[in-house]
C-alpha cells in the first residue's frame, strides 16, 4: 500500500464491534452522568420498593391496585439502559447494570450494619431503632429481587437493542426501543414481583397476580410514553458526542 493510500484509507472499526453498529467511547462525560443517574435510580428504587402501596379497588371489578413505593422510579432505569446501550453498546450497558447493583448491594449491607448497631436506650432511640428495622430491614430482599429481575430484564433489553442495531444500523431507533422495552420489562417484573412480594407484605396469590399485572402494564406503558423523549435524548447525545460522530464518519467513508 502506498503512502497516499495510507493517508486516505478509512480507519478500521475496533475489534469486536459489528460492522452495522456505531458506538461512542465510554470516556465521554455523558457516560459518567448516565451511569451516576442509573445507580441513583436503582438505589432509591430499592428503598422505595420495600413499601407496599394500595390505591384501592377498580370500581366494579374487585381488582385491587397494588404496587410498591418505587413504582414511579424504576422505569427510569430502563430508559437510561436504552440510552446507554444505543450510544455506548452492550458491553457498556452490562458494566452500568453491574455497577448499579454492586453499589445497591453495598447500600443494603450498610443498612444491615446500621440496624445492628446498638441504639440509644431512651424511648426515642428505641422508637427510631424500630422504625429503621421496619423501613430498611426488608430492603435486602428487594435488592435481591431487583438484582435477579433487572439483570435478566435489562440484559434481554440490551441484547435486543444491540442486535437490532447491528442489522439496521442507525435506522429503526423507535422500533428498537419499542421491542426491547416490552420484553425487558415483562421478564423483569415477573421475576421481581415473585421475590419482592414477601418484603412488601403481599400474602395471597391473588394479590401477587394483581401486583404483577399492574407492574407489567404500568412499566411498559411508561416506557412507551417516554420513547419520544428517549429517542430525542439519544439523537442529541449522538450529535454532541465527538467520538460517536467520528465513528459514524469512519463507517460511512468505509462503505463509500
Amino acid at each position: 500500500m502506498t503512502a497516499e493510500q495510507n493517508r486516505t484509507a478509512p480507519a478500521a472499526p475496533p475489534s469486536g464491534r459489528p460492522a452495522g453498529a456505531v458506538y461512542a467511547d465510554r470516556g465521554s462525560s455523558h457516560f459518567d452522568i448516565l451511569l451516576a443517574a442509573m445507580v441513583t435510580v436503582v438505589i432509591l428504587s430499592g428503598i422505595g420498593a420495600a413499601k407496599g402501596v394500595s390505591f384501592g379497588d377498580v370500581p366494579g371489578t374487585g381488582f385491587e391496585i397494588i404496587t410498591d413505593g418505587g413504582f414511579f422510579l424504576f422505569p427510569l432505569a430502563y430508559v437510561l439502559g436504552d440510552i446507554i446501550t444505543e450510544l455506548y453498546g452492550p458491553r457498556s450497558a452490562r458494566r452500568a447494570i453491574l455497577t448499579s447493583f454492586v453499589v445497591s448491594i453495598l447500600a443494603s449491607l450498610s443498612y444491615q450494619v446500621i440496624i445492628a448497631l446498638p441504639p440509644f436506650p431512651d424511648e426515642y432511640g428505641l422508637a427510631k431503632q424500630e422504625a429503621l428495622e421496619l423501613a430498611l430491614g426488608p430492603v435486602w430482599i428487594v435488592v435481591l429481587a431487583g438484582l435477579a429481575g433487572f439483570l435478566a430484564g435489562q440484559t434481554l433489553n440490551s441484547l435486543v437493542v444491540s442486535r437490532m442495531k447491528r442489522r439496521m444500523g442507525e435506522r429503526g431507533l423507535i422500533a428498537r426501543l419499542f421491542t426491547s422495552s416490552g420484553l425487558g420489562e415483562l421478564v423483569d417484573t415477573i421475576i421481581f414481583c415473585a421475590i419482592a412480594s414477601v418484603a412488601i407484605g403481599i400474602t395471597t396469590f391473588e394479590q401477587y397476580v394483581e401486583y404483577t399485572v399492574l407492574g407489567v402494564l404500568y412499566k411498559v406503558l411508561v416506557q412507551y410514553a417516554m420513547i419520544p423523549v428517549t429517542s430525542a435524548v439519544i439523537r442529541w447525545l449522538k450529535r454532541t458526542d465527538p467520538t460517536y460522530q467520528r465513528r459514524l464518519a469512519e463507517q460511512e467513508s468505509g462503505s463509500a
